[in-house]
């Protein structure tokens, strides 16, 4: 097990792992930026150093400050959560040059599903559905025309290497395809350096779905059954919840394993999630593998009674997976995950940093935070506006989402505006009770 683990990362994953660091016994040592500096992931560490200014630039996406700070500090590996650097490969590979443990996958990996293009042709070789899509990245604008006639519309243009809904357009007529095609290539280079992008046929009103997976050294591949975040606004995820309520046994073991081919296609080692568009006639495409663990895994968690964070711990020390004794996963009960950002949703969404007066979280059974606030703390106004993740469990899902009312409502946060009352209207909406709700979900009711 390793001497000390260096933390590269923030707010409430933060704190996530250095509680999963003190479960093990291993000594944590957190980079944080001075905008950070009374986080309460600072404030519970076994050490902290500061790496630079507020903005991430200078500080969390330097990847010579947190080198740095892990050598000086003694550290032997690098745990990045997710977000800034959790899927730089030159910031996995540079850390292992040092001499450091990169708590995740190979750089090689990394760079194999981080560049999208690339990702749909292994998948493609490994037999894993695809959405029809170009066979490489498509350059100029008459061939992005050639491809989308051939095909049909609608379309969709996605950034070669980036995530998160930026340099993504949906081309719904021919007359459209010119604007959108110069957009998601500049929004592309502008969010990561790198204007490549490629096409594929738009599924209309799908699902998405997708699965944990892990894999040690030991020869060990697994999936943690699935994972549904079809409730998104600009292709962010806003709820997710596991096991999702459109997948039978059957539908979820075809899922399953062409989840377990993806990872094995790419010799993966650690945690990570493949991404899955379901249509409407239960037809899957494999749709993005996530190179690290995700906002939504304490969902997993729940159903599973499992610790991912401890398991990359473990994986990257070269231990085998900890509770093979209990693969394949019967999902137990229903879990469902509301993202609280500082934002004010009746005006757009817009953010709202600011100092937290007073706090109230819920309790009782089955219910949990993941949060780095406190009433006293100040939210920084540098960085993404998620504030804590309220997870519900129930046995059954209509147990879980009458808990998920219940504790909502006992939430209070004075200060700042969050996304509970965005979440109480959710679920009041039938479509969602009735476990109907696709990707249009926001747009269509909200």
């Amino acid at each position: 097990m390793f001497n000390k683990v260096l933390i590269a990362n923030r707010g409430e994953i933060a704190l996530r792992v250095v509680r999963a660091l003190k479960e093990l016994n291993v000594p944590s040592l957190m980079a944080y930026s001075e905008a950070d500096a009374h986080t309460l992931a600072v404030l519970e560490a076994d050490e902290a150093v500061k790496i630079g200014p507020a903005p991430s630039s200078q500080s969390y996406l330097s990847i010579p400050a947190l080198i740095g700070a892990a050598v000086s500090r003694g550290a032997d590996a690098i745990h990045p959560g997710y977000g800034f650097l959790a899927e730089n490969a030159e910031f996995a590979r540079q850390v292992a040059n040092h001499g450091i443990t990169w708590i995740g996958p190979s750089p090689e990996s990394i760079e194999m599903m981080g560049n999208k293009s690339m990702a749909r042709q292994t998948m493609q070789n490994a037999g894993v559905p695809t959405v029809p899509g170009s066979k490489g990245t498509i350059e100029t604008l008459d061939d992005a025309v050639s491809f989308a006639d051939a095909v049909g519309y609608p379309v969709l243009i996605k950034a070669s290497a980036g995530g998160g809904g930026r340099g993504m357009r949906e081309v719904m007529t021919p007359g459209d395809l010119e604007v959108a095609f110069s957009s998601a290539r500049s929004e592309a280079q502008v969010a990561f350096g790198n204007s490549d992008v490629y096409l594929e046929k738009l599924v209309l009103r799908p699902r998405h779905i997708e699965f944990q997976v892990l894999a040690d050294t030991h020869g060990n591949t697994i999936h943690l059954c699935e994972r549904d975040c079809s409730v998104q606004r600009r292709h962010q995820k806003l709820i997710e919840e596991a096991p999702s309520p459109a997948l039978t046994p059957e539908l979820r073991e075809r899922m399953g394993q062409a989840a377990i081919k993806a990872m094995e296609a790419t010799n993966y080692v650690n945690a990570g999630t493949v991404e899955f568009l379901l249509d409407e006639s239960n037809e899957f495409y494999f749709m993005e593998m996530n190179t690290r663990i995700q906002v939504e895994h304490p969902v997993t968690e729940m159903i599973t009674l499992t610790d991912l964070i401890k398991e990359q711990v473990r994986i990257a020390a070269g231990e085998p997976i900890s509770f093979m004794d209990k693969v394949p996963f019967t999902p137990l009960g229903h879990s469902i995950e509301f993202r609280l950002n500082a934002e004010d949703f009746e005006k757009n969404f817009m953010p709202s940093p600011g100092l937290v007066t007073a706090l109230q979280w819920p309790g009782g059974p089955g219910v949990r935070i993941d949060s780095h606030l406190y009433a006293g703390y100040a939210v920084p106004p540098n960085y993404d506006s998620l504030v804590a993740k309220l997870v519900v469990w129930g046995s059954t899902r209509e147990e879980a989402l009458d808990r998920a009312r219940r504790a909502l409502s006992e939430v209070r946060i004075d200060g700042i505006k969050t996304t509970v009352g965005f979440h109480q209207k959710v679920l009041e909406i039938d479509a969602f009770a009735k476990g109907e709700a696709r990707t249009d979900f926001v747009e269509r009711y909200l």
